[in-house]
């Protein structure tokens, strides 16, 4: 006999409060009410089922109550009508039984002062809580709190499910893509929710009261684990909440809501709701946005490990294996393609896009590479066709706009450079404007953004047309020289500052005297300071070329006979030159 107390439950609604408000009522609430509470119930029998939830109320003094319920009734009785056989009584528990009765409230103040033993015995027998009051109970006030509390709620769910309805054509009326609706769905139900492919790759994760990393964890093993299911319900181990993404027939995939920790609540009626109208939002946004879920998702986690927004280097690893990525026991390589195929516009690309550019931008939050236009969209089908060819696991994506990031995940024994120059050539032949670049190999995943930023460095160093190196058909950073570095910050107006400080006034005179110091000074620099070099460079006399030296000197109150302030001159001119547009 499992005898105990109600304790009091926090949060329980009382006769004023529908706290209870967002899942049924159950036995354990109605023996928390004051009204119940104050004839001091004690639980006999069932103990463990007090979460039974209960839909009415029945008072009843006949023998056979059981042919007047419907299942999930709290019966309420004086214990007056119970027979007095022991057969009897069982027939009576029986019925009540096996109509799902929720629980079975005896008044120990009339005919009993302690529970019948056949009564006790029959209950337990069949599962079905026994309570026991010990002092008289207005029955019909139980009724009249219980059932405003009961019709409360129902009137309180048909209101959060018409917010939910709104919410969801709102979403749908305005467009919103996978990812939208997939948050949304999340924080409306205070849960993680996570949509997948046919394959078990976790596409979007919302996680909410816990993190990436304890949702994603071995993933598509759990996922395999989850019956398929075509009607929503918490199936398998996991008791996940699943509905299946489909349109006329053709399943796309599976939205699937995370039970909340031990001591969340369980899953109601309106998780479901709101995970069956989450499925049909994101059906309408798979048929408005062309876009492969799977495309989408890859661009959204490299742009996250480019820019380092994981939360920790544990999420990222589980988002990234949910994908399909190998994590463990693999090297990671960073390639960057910069598509330089008319439309993009110089000083477009920079290191700071992968800080400040964020996932939903309109220029790449559906996948494409505007600035690329359709090559850009062919270059990235195609390398990504040439990598699933040769079987590499691959993240690839726009980073921005004209900037395709592609995140490949090796085998310790695997030479990178062959798969970096087939996929270099690949892009060449779509698109020969293109600069591929590469970051340096790295062991640990959180490392990538390492590798992106330096091969976003040189491909910002790298200019258009700049001849490929003799044994490659890419760029890697001991490509950079100083021309490289002055090119990719020519932006930059301290560079701009510099230049003009240094040779600004020989510029000013020959713009105003028609002469051409600035040339003479130039093939004097190329030449390294040799006088009879420069005259022959530039068809003069070398008596001539002396007096415009001087003349140089004297304007840039310069000593050209000065290595470190050649130096400077010579930096000067090419920051000029690649500020004219002089890039080669």
């Amino acid at each position: 006999m499992n005898e105990h107390h109600p304790a009091p439950r926090p949060g329980v609604p009382d006769e004023q409060d529908t706290g209870a408000a967002g899942r049924a009522l159950t036995v354990a609430d109605v023996l928390a009410l004051p009204v119940l509470a104050a004839g001091q119930p004690r639980v006999v029998t069932g103990g463990a089922c007090l979460d039974r939830p209960v839909r009415w109320v029945h008072i009843t003094e006949l023998t056979d109550p059981a042919s007047f319920l419907k299942g999930h009734e709290l019966v309420l009785t004086t214990g007056m009508p119970l027979p007095d056989s022991a057969a009897d009584v069982r027939r009576y528990v029986d019925e009540l039984a096996d109509v799902g009765a929720a629980a079975l409230v005896i008044e120990l103040v009339r005919r009993y002062h302690r529970p019948p033993d056949a009564l006790v015995h029959a209950c337990e027998a069949r599962g079905l809580p026994l309570i026991t009051l010990a002092e008289d109970v207005n029955f019909l006030e139980v009724t009249q709190v219980v059932h405003t509390l009961i019709l409360g709620n129902q009137t309180d769910a048909m209101r959060r499910g018409q917010r939910i309805h709104e919410a969801f054509t709102a979403l749908t009326l305005r467009g919103a893509g996978a990812q939208d609706v997939v948050r949304a769905a999340s924080e409306m139900s205070g849960r993680t929710v996570v949509l997948e492919n046919l394959a078990h790759q976790a596409l979007i994760c919302e996680p909410s009261g816990a993190t990436v990393e304890e949702a994603l964890t071995d993933w598509e093993r759990r996922s395999r684990a989850t019956p398929p299911g075509g009607h929503p319900g918490p199936p398998g181990a996991e008791r996940w909440l699943v509905t299946p993404v489909e349109y006329q027939g053709e399943r796309w995939g599976r939205v699937v809501m995370l039970p909340a920790r031990a001591d969340g609540p369980p899953f109601g009626p309106e998780d479901t709701v709101l995970l069956e109208r989450t499925a049909m939002a994101l059906t309408v946004a798979r048929l408005i946005h062309a876009t492969p879920w799977e495309r989408t998702a890859q661009q959204g986690a490299l742009r996250d490990l480019a820019g380092q927004r994981h939360h920790s280097p544990e999420d990222a690893r589980a988002r990234c294996a949910a994908l399909g990525l190998p994590t463990d026991d693999s090297r990671f390589l960073a390639i960057v393609v910069d598509l330089r195929d008319g439309d993009l516009r110089d000083g477009d690309l920079r290191d700071g896009d992968f800080a400040n550019d964020g996932f939903g931008d309109d220029d790449v939050r559906d996948g494409s590479l505007r600035d690329g236009g359709a090559g850009g969209a062919e270059a990235e089908a195609r390398l990504s066709q040439e990598l699933r060819t040769a079987g590499i696991p691959t993240l690839i994506g726009a980073l921005s706009p004209g900037r395709l990031g592609i995140l490949l995940a090796l085998r310790p024994s695997q030479p990178w450079r062959p798969v970096a120059e087939r996929l270099a050539r690949t892009a060449l032949d779509l698109l020969p404007r293109a600069v591929v670049s590469v970051g340096p190999e790295v062991t640990d995943l959180a490392d990538t953004a390492r590798s992106f930023r330096e091969a976003a460095r040189v491909a910002e160093a790298t200019p258009p047309g700049r001849p490929l190196p003799p044994d490659r058909s890419f760029h890697e950073l001991s490509d950079v020289g100083l021309r490289h570095l002055l090119y990719a910050l020519r932006s930059d107006t301290r560079v701009q500052e510099y230049a003009e400080r240094q040779v600004g006034r020989l510029i000013d005179h020959d713009t105003r005297h028609g002469s051409d110091l600035l040339t003479t000074l130039r093939h004097y620099l190329d030449a390294a300071g040799n006088k009879t070099a420069t005259a022959r460079r530039g068809g003069l006399s070398r008596e001539t070329v002396y007096q415009r030296l001087r003349t140089i000197e004297r304007l840039l109150e310069r000593d050209l006979e000065s290595g470190e302030q050649r130096t400077e001159l010579h930096v000067a001119l090419l920051a000029l030159d690649l500020l004219r547009g002089r890039v080669t």
